[in-house]
């Protein structure tokens, strides 16, 4: 009996450490686990990709606005929709929602612009992956990768190539030995654009000695006409210069017949003389930004001469381009600055 009985309790002592070997975790699963919390992560990075993107063009906001319900848009998108809404007389909506949209009810989301800021993106040179608030800097000051041109560029020299390879590229550069009749097409080139420049330039400050001058700042309001197709213009209201009565006429892409087949937006406007005018008036005029305009226009002179029967100038180009435009046409009214300058026979 006691031989049976030492006999079942080494039996017991066998499978009870069985059991022991079998409780403990392999060393398999730990990296196992270990590879799930890595590709959450992964996913957790590509899941705020998907949630804060914008909701028209679908990339991540660098200035983000939100709607009343929070969908999320960046600020040309915005821009955009609030410009097709002006052209169309409709009323701007949130492309997911529907609910309507306009600067007086959207606001700025500044806690999705930190957390976009933060998210990692990669360089479109050297595809190294780096927070979003780094990349711009790192993309011209940092890259080895970047983009690059040679020094000796301005003497006609066309090489193109990465950072690093600059150096190398000018140690052996072929442009700095040519003679000074090999350079002379390349220095042309650039005269004639500096010319051009300052011939602006010094336009301007010749206007500027003239013994008559005014500004105005003024705002263009929009208005449609009664036509079977209505268009979208926009005028200011009469404004007193040299003792007459002007306004200021603008419409939206003067070269297309419907402006919202094009993305590519432009505004022209004309300076009309509202009074009868006795003896003719040579002007010269400019619209500029002014203190309340808040966009970015270059300057351009255009100058006419109003008569009896010349009252009104042509449409002519407002210096903008297409996303500034579509800043104006989200705006209720549009802000510049008139220059005015006389010329006295």
């Amino acid at each position: 009996m006691e031989g049976g009985s030492d006999s079942s309790i080494q039996v017991l002592r066998e499978s009870t450490a069985d059991k022991e070997n079998v409780s403990f975790e392999p060393p398999a699963k730990k990296f196992k686990v270990t590879e799930v919390h890595s590709d959450c992560k992964h996913k957790l990075e590509d899941r705020l990709s998907g949630i804060l993107c914008c909701a028209v063009c679908l990339d991540l906001p660098k200035t983000c606005y939100q709607c009343t319900n929070g969908h999320l848009m960046c600020a040309g998108c915005f821009n955009h929709l609030l410009a097709d809404a002006r052209i169309k007389d409709e009323t701007a909506t949130c492309p997911n929602c529907r609910c309507e949209i306009n600067r007086c009810v959207c606001i700025r989301n500044l806690a999705v612009e930190k957390a976009v800021s933060e998210l990692p993106s990669d360089c479109a040179f050297c595809n190294s992956k780096l927070p979003r608030y780094q990349l711009e800097y790192h993309q011209k000051e940092l890259c080895q990768e970047r983009p690059c041109s040679c020094r000796y560029s301005r003497i006609g020299c066309h090489w193109e190539g990465p950072y690093h390879e600059v150096a190398e590229h000018e140690s052996n550069c072929a442009h700095p030995k040519k003679s000074g009749e090999e350079i002379m097409s390349a220095l042309e080139a650039i005269d004639a654009q500096r010319q051009e420049e300052h011939k602006l330039y010094s336009d301007i400050f010749s206007l500027l000695s003239f013994e008559k001058i005014t500004f105005n700042d003024l705002q263009l309001k929009p208005f449609r006409t009664d036509d079977f197709i209505t268009r979208l213009y926009y005028e200011t209201t009469r404004f007193t210069a040299f003792n007459q009565q002007w306004v200021i006429r603008a419409k939206i892409n003067s070269d297309h017949k419907n402006p919202t087949h094009t993305i590519n937006r432009s505004l022209s406007y004309q300076l009309v003389a509202k009074t009868k005018l006795t003896a003719p008036m040579v002007m010269h005029f400019l619209a500029l930004s002014g203190p309340f305009g808040g966009i970015k226009m270059k300057s351009k002179v255009y100058n006419f001469e109003f008569t009896e029967e010349a009252s009104e100038t042509e449409y002519l180009d407002l210096p903008i381009d297409s996303a500034e435009c579509n800043k104006l046409l989200a705006s209720k009214t549009i802000n510049f600055r008139l220059v005015m300058f006389q010329v006295t026979k």
